[in-house]
């Protein structure tokens, strides 16, 4: 009799070892089914000197094949202002006010294989804040009067992005290689703007099957200043007033030196 217990408690104990070890299986292959897309961003830290003016980063990675696919470098959300300009009197251009925009990233680049219309949903673009019909849904501007204010300052603000090379929306640039094993692999390279402040920035990248995102992947650039640029930065937030007082000295040394140059030269005719 106690035999058969014995017998009837290993076998309950063996069915659920199997059963948990199915599970853990079933997990692990899961896990490897959703990582297949990835993203790695080269030159992913750049250093501000003296001799900074811009720089590129490229992003590359692996996805399975057929997919379309959006590349996102975005830095923080935050909050700008910019001033409103009006006619005064019907014939001046002036300001008139300012506008606030929240919830606005300071870089906002968006690339795609495709149009990024025809490869997502609505739905899905203002999920993930992909493109400028979802950022504009996304975006806070007060004051404005309704939507069509709205619109129209927020299509004025891109316009100044677009100027300054921190705004970007295109298509068709996503390079693709097809790969013997089934997958993808994937390049984009981008001029990064001087303009671009300091911080840490997201690289997001979607893989898009029949109007979805069905994988996502990140990776991040880190852009500080260093050296004499660094130490600079901190003086002037720090210490206003030595800040000051070493930059009317330079101003002071470079006039001296100019004047000097000129004087050499038997100055002007």
């Amino acid at each position: 009799m106690k035999s058969k217990v014995k017998s009837q408690k290993s076998k309950v104990k063996m069915g659920l070892t199997l059963t948990f070890a199915f599970f853990i299986l079933q997990f692990a292959f899961a896990g490897t089914a959703s990582a297949m897309l990835t993203a790695k961003a080269n030159h992913d830290h750049i250093s501000i000197d003296f001799f900074y003016h811009g720089s590129t980063v490229s992003v590359k990675g692996l996805s399975d094949a057929g997919r379309d696919l959006v590349v996102k470098i975005t830095s923080p959300e935050g909050h700008q202002v910019l001033k409103k300009k009006g006619k005064v009197g019907g014939l001046l251009w002036m300001n008139v006010g300012t506008l606030s925009f929240e919830k606005t990233p300071n870089l906002y680049e968006v690339f795609s294989t495709r149009k990024i219309g025809d490869i997502l949903s609505v739905e899905e673009r203002g999920k993930y804040t992909l493109g400028y019909e979802a950022l504009a849904t996304h975006v806070e501007v007060a004051p404005v009067a309704d939507a069509s204010e709205k619109a129209q300052w927020f299509g004025e603000f891109v316009k100044f992005k677009e100027e300054s090379n921190l705004y970007k929306s295109d298509f068709g640039k996503i390079e693709m290689k097809d790969l013997p094993d089934g997958r993808q692999e994937y390049f984009i390279q981008t001029q990064w703007p001087y303009q671009a402040a300091p911080g840490d920035y997201t690289v997001s990248v979607y893989a898009v099957k029949n109007g979805k995102v069905v994988e996502q992947a990140e990776s991040h650039v880190k852009v500080e200043q260093v050296g004499m640029v660094k130490a600079l930065a901190e003086m002037a937030a720090n210490s206003a007033a030595l800040y000051g007082f070493l930059s009317i000295g330079i101003a002071l040394s470079a006039g001296f030196g100019v004047g000097m140059v000129f004087r050499k030269g038997g100055g002007s005719h």
